[in-house]
C-alpha cells in the first residue's frame, strides 16, 4: 500500500485511534485479513467470521510487526475502531486509489474472469508495473485488498469483479471507479440466484453504467458475439470496443485452430494491425479470453504484435484452471477443479476431445451448482455432449446431479461401459487406480463445493515405479 500514518487512515476511514503512541506512524506493509501475513509495516483488518475472530490475533500480528488493527473494538494494541469495518475497508481502498493516479481496468462475467485477469495482467505488466486480483477474491473483501496492495509504482490495476445480485457490481465500481471496464459473457453460472439472464445481464452491465463519457476516457469492452453483452452499449456512455470472432468486432480472431496438444492457435486482428498467436493455455475458449485481453492492451497503446508475443507466452496464474500435467507413466490429468458452469463445463470437456485426441479420454464431472430450476436440463446437456465428443469414459460423482449427468449421457446412447456414476470423490479414484492406462486422459471438473481437485492430487501422487499412490 501507499504510505498514510495511522491519523490519515482513522480519518479516511471515520474510526477512532485506540493504544496508538505515535499517530504519525505509517503503514507501509500490505493490508491483510489472514494474521500468518501480518508483517512489519502492515495493518490487519480484524474480521468477525463464522469459525474465529479476527481480533484475537490482534496481539500476535503488532508483535509480528503491524503498525495497527482495523478492528470493531479496542483490543490492547494500537487499533483504529470503526462501526462497519467492511464499510471501513472499502472507503479506505478508494481513498488509496484516488491517491494512486493508476488505470483501474475492470471486468466482469459468468464465465472465464478469473483465467481472462491473469492474461489481461500478464500483458500489460510488459508495459509497465501492473497490479491484479489474486485468484478470483472479487469481492466485497477481496477487491479492496487488492486495491490496497497498489504501491506508488502501479501504472495498472486490474480487478475482477464479482456479484451474486443486482447492485454488487455498482457497490465494488463506486469503491474503485474503473477507467476500462469489460463484460466477458452472460452465462448460466448462479442463474438459480438471479431469476434469469436477463438479470444476470442487468447486474453484469452495471459494470458499464459506472465508467466515465468517451470525452472523459472511458472506454467499455464488450462481447461482440454475446447478444446480452453486445446490447451494453447502450448503457454506457463510455466508448465501445468489441472485441470476439464476429467480423464486426474491432479485435478479432480468424484462423482460430487447435494445435495437436489442444492449444488455440490464431490471426490477431486490432485497428493497429495483426498477428499470430499460439497460446500455452489449453482449449479453444481461450481464443475470447485472449480477445478480450488484447482489447484491453490495445486501449491502452500496445501494438499488434506486443500483445500477440505477450499472449502467446502466458501461462495460467490460478489453480486448478486447466492444469495439465503427464505423469511418468503418461497418463495425461487435466485439473479444471476450481469451479464449474454449464459454459466453462462444455468447453473444459471440448478441450478434452482435442487434447485427448487418438487417446482414451476420461471426463469426472460432478455437479454445476447453482442452476435452480434449469438444473435438471443443464446436466443432462453436459452428459449428452461427453457423448457427442466421444469421451471414452464419464465418471459422473456425487448425488443427484451427477445422476442427471450420466442420464445425459445415457439417454444420448451411453449404455455400456461408457458412463458410470459413483457416490463420491474417494470412489472416483478408486475407479481410475484400476482402470486407467499410459496414455489415457482424464478431465476433472465440477463445481467448487464438490471439491474434485483432490481426485486430480490422488492421481498425480505416484509411488516410485509410477503407480498411483494410496491416500
Amino acid at each position: 500500500m501507499i504510505a498514510l500514518s495511522l491519523a490519515e487512515i482513522a480519518e479516511v476511514v471515520g474510526g477512532q485511534m485506540h493504544d496508538i503512541p505515535d499517530p504519525s506512524a505509517e503503514v507501509t506493509g500490505p493490508v491483510v485479513r489472514d494474521s500468518r501475513e501480518a508483517g512489519p509495516g502492515s495493518l490487519f483488518v480484524a474480521f468477525v467470521g463464522e469459525r474465529a475472530d479476527g481480533h484475537d490475533f490482534a496481539p500476535a500480528v503488532v508483535r509480528a510487526g503491524a503498525a495497527a488493527v482495523l478492528g470493531s473494538r479496542p483490543v490492547g494494541v494500537p487499533a483504529i475502531v470503526v462501526d462497519d469495518v467492511q464499510a471501513a475497508l472499502g472507503a479506505l481502498a478508494r481513498h488509496v486509489v484516488r491517491r494512486l493516479g493508476a488505470t483501474l481496468v475492470a471486468l466482469t462475467g459468468s464465465a472465464g474472469k478469473t483465467s481472462t485477469k491473469d492474461l489481461i495482467a500478464q500483458v500489460l505488466r510488459r508495459k509497465a508495473p501492473t497490479v491484479f486480483t489474486p485468484g478470483s477474491l472479487n469481492n466485497e473483501i477481496g477487491l479492496p485488498l487488492t486495491a490496497l496492495s497498489a504501491t506508488e509504482e502501479t501504472r495498472f490495476l486490474v480487478l475482477e469483479m464479482g456479484a451474486r445480485g443486482i447492485g454488487h457490481i455498482r457497490y465494488l465500481t463506486e469503491l474503485t471507479p474503473p477507467r476500462i471496464g469489460l463484460v466477458l459473457n452472460v452465462g448460466s453460472a448462479h442463474i438459480g440466484e438471479f431469476g434469469g439472464r436477463e438479470q444476470i445481464a442487468q447486474a453484469k452491465g452495471e459494470l458499464v453504467e459506472s465508467l466515465p463519457s468517451a470525452e472523459d476516457g472511458g472506454a467499455a469492452i464488450l462481447n461482440a458475439d454475446d447478444p446480452y453483452v453486445r446490447a451494453m452499449a447502450a448503457r454506457t456512455k463510455a466508448r465501445v470496443v468489441l472485441f470476439g470472432e464476429s467480423g464486426e468486432a474491432d479485435v478479432r480472431a480468424e484462423n482460430v485452430r487447435l494445435t495437436d496438444t489442444g492449444q488455440p492457435s490464431f490471426r490477431l486482428h486490432t485497428p493497429s494491425g495483426a498477428s499470430d498467436v499460439t497460446m500455452r493455455l489449453y482449449g479453444e475458449h481461450h481464443v475470447s479470453n485472449a480477445l478480450a485481453a488484447a482489447a484491453v492492451a490495445h486501449e491502452l497503446g500496445m501494438s499488434a504484435d506486443e500483445i500477440a508475443v505477450a499472449l502467446s507466452e502466458a501461462d495460467s496464474l490460478s489453480r486448478w484452471r486447466m492444469e495439465v500435467t503427464e505423469r511418468p507413466d503418461g497418463v495425461t490429468v487435466v485439473n479444471d477443479a476450481y469451479n464449474a458452469n454449464p459454459e466453462s463445463m462444455k468447453a473444459a470437456l471440448r478441450a478434452l476431445a482435442a487434447i485427448g485426441k487418438g487417446r482414451r479420454t476420461w471426463a469426472v464431472l460432478g455437479r454445476m451448482a447453482e442452476l435452480g430450476d434449469e438444473s435438471l436440463a443443464e446436466h443432462d446437456a453436459v452428459g449428452r455432449l461427453a457423448v457427442r465428443l466421444n469421451v471414452s469414459k464419464l465418471v459422473a460423482v456425487g448425488g443427484q446431479e451427477a445422476a442427471w449427468l450420466q442420464l445425459g449421457a445415457y439417454n444420448e446412447g451411453s449404455w455400456g461401459e461408457e458412463s458410470v456414476h459413483v457416490s463420491d470423490a474417494q470412489a472416483a479414484v478408486d475407479l481410475l487406480r484400476s482402470e486407467l492406462r499410459p496414455g489415457d486422459v482424464v478431465l476433472v471438473k465440477a463445481s467448487r463445493s464438490v471439491g474434485l481437485e483432490s481426485v486430480a492430487s490422488a492421481l498425480l501422487e505416484t509411488g516410485a515405479e509410477g503407480e498411483v499412490a494410496a491416500r
